[in-house]
């Protein structure tokens, strides 16, 4: 699975797109998820496609359906280059260990006061509401993090008249 990852980030590398997942289903299906920073259309999936395809076929890799697409708007968090390219985003984290019998927490992503511990491992913020009025702020470093994903206010009202 690493080289599959690692032939698909490097036939994206030109294109200007983030690769952020490859995952095998069942029944020959492979999942590519893309970013790009102005966000994915149609056309990125389309350029995409037409590149792997290419690409698997001369290294070999077996497939029977290829499926490219964004990962929308709850996107996970995996790397620190995540967390760093989210900051003052909303968030929903999950952490390995409870913090005052709590492992989940939806909050806003900030970069700690402390920006380091000693060993150099890089520390981020999560303002939390715990009541309302009552906002509190955890620290967690990438390996504190069970899973992480951007957590969006959408509004589907629409604008009132």
């Amino acid at each position: 699975m690493k080289d599959l990852v690692d032939i698909t980030r490097q036939a994206l590398a030109g294109m200007g797109l983030e690769l952020v997942s490859v995952d095998r289903a069942p029944m020959g299906l492979l999942r590519i998820t893309i970013d790009c920073d102005t966000g994915v259309t149609i056309e990125h999936c389309e350029d995409v496609s037409r590149q792997l395809s290419r690409v698997y076929e001369v290294e070999g890799i077996d497939y029977r359906r290829l499926e490219v697409g964004s990962p929308g708007v709850d996107r996970p968090l995996r790397t620190e280059q995540d967390f760093q390219r989210f900051l003052g985003e909303r968030i929903e984290l999950k952490l390995r260990e409870a913090v005052d019998d709590q492992k989940v927490f939806k909050g806003v992503l900030q970069i700690a006061a402390e920006r380091q511990e000693p060993g150099g491992t890089v520390l981020f913020d999560l303002e939390h509401q715990v009541k309302k009025g009552d906002v509190r702020r955890i620290t967690f470093s990438i390996s504190d993090v069970d899973r992480a994903k951007l957590d969006p206010l959408l509004d589907f009202k629409g604008r009132k008249r």
